[in-house]
């Protein structure tokens, strides 16, 4: 049957939003020419015109403290804005032209005082002090909005602005369109199986092994069976969790080893600062107990062959379904196969 499906076009159910994925495998029986090339020349570990950087003036003229780990501030050019939202009471008595109000924060996560090192070469404890800043973040503004995403946006190819390393998170006055559909399978799960979605799923896949990257004790970082992107990642906690608040110090200690090394081996395939976008995604703050809520992280990196070659979502994926040529077992055992050690470091 495994011989079959890397063979064979097919289609994979996504049972955390209800979207099914075409699969194509036999359009990469050629060789594969995975290329290692640079794309980055060195950056300093201090930039004098980077907005982010310690000391330097941003551009709307707010001066950067020297701060020694992570910063975080108001975003300068926030999608939302906080404050009495709008009136649409009118314009959605049309079934043509509905709107809804929308207020939220922007916030931007300086990761590092560091102008040159990415997450994944940062030591240990400071890829933990991020998760915690993480979890104080999301914290603190779910007290006020349902709704807060973590995330990052890496490199130019993903539309970052700026190449010191950062994070954001938007908190809003509504649930997204992803976290409802994942919110609606998530229950629906739960009420006809009885335990979370996510949890069945992260054992499963421990159990079968063919997509699974790494594990420790507390979490398990995977290639998804529904993947859509090349080298897409899922990391999951192997317990029951709802949210970053609710991680303990050793969960977020195991947490950010298995981050750092899931993000080592991206950067290892084609030996360059693999780009990605990713987010958390955990229960809503919405008053409701959430219980078929399981915490997780999605990675989605666009590379495809090589560091100048991606992946695009043109045509039929985006007229139809997405698809995809590399079967994610695949994809897992080419990131298995690579060093856990950063390819600089062994220059």
């Amino acid at each position: 049957m495994e011989l079959q499906f890397n063979q064979s076009t097919h289609r994979r159910y996504n049972p955390l939003t209800g979207q099914w994925v075409l699969v194509s495998p036999h359009r990469t029986q050629r060789p594969w020419l995975g290329q290692k090339e640079s794309t980055m020349a060195a950056r300093p570990a201090y930039e004098p015109k980077c907005y982010l950087c310690p000391g330097n003036t941003r551009a709307n003229g707010a001066l950067n403290p020297q701060y020694k780990s992570t910063f975080v501030f108001n975003n300068d050019y926030a999608a939302l804005l906080p404050g009495k939202p709008i009136d649409t009471t009118e314009q959605n008595e049309s079934p043509f032209f509905k709107m809804e109000a929308a207020h939220g924060e922007c916030r931007v996560i300086c990761f590092s005082p560091r102008h040159d090192l990415t997450l994944p070469e940062l030591p240990l404890e400071e890829v933990k002090s991020i998760i915690n800043v993480w979890s104080e973040q999301t914290r603190e503004l779910s007290e006020k909005y349902p709704w807060v995403q973590v995330f990052e946006n890496k490199g130019a190819i993903m539309g970052c602005s700026n190449p010191h390393p950062h994070g954001q998170i938007w908190a809003n006055s509504f649930l997204p369109v992803e976290i409802a559909k994942e919110d609606e399978f998530q229950y629906a799960y739960l009420q006809s199986r009885g335990t979370p979605l996510l949890l069945d799923y992260a054992h499963a896949e421990l159990k079968d092994g063919a997509r699974v990257i790494s594990s420790n004790e507390n979490w398990v970082l995977l290639v998804p069976f529904w993947a859509v992107w090349p080298y897409e990642y899922l990391l999951l906690p192997l317990f029951p969790v709802k949210s970053l608040m609710e991680l303990t110090d050793d969960q977020k200690s195991t947490l950010a080893e298995i981050m750092k090394e899931g993000l080592i081996r991206y950067d290892n395939l084609f030996e360059t600062s693999f780009p990605y976008s990713m987010g958390w995604h955990g229960a809503p703050s919405t008053g409701k107990a959430n219980d078929h809520w399981q915490l997780h992280a999605h990675y989605y990196p666009p590379l495809l062959r090589s560091a100048t070659i991606k992946k695009f979502m043109v045509g039929y994926e985006m007229l139809a379904e997405p698809q995809r040529d590399l079967t994610p077992e695949q994809a897992a055992q080419r990131l298995r196969e690579v060093s856990p050690v950063h390819y600089k470091s062994r220059q």
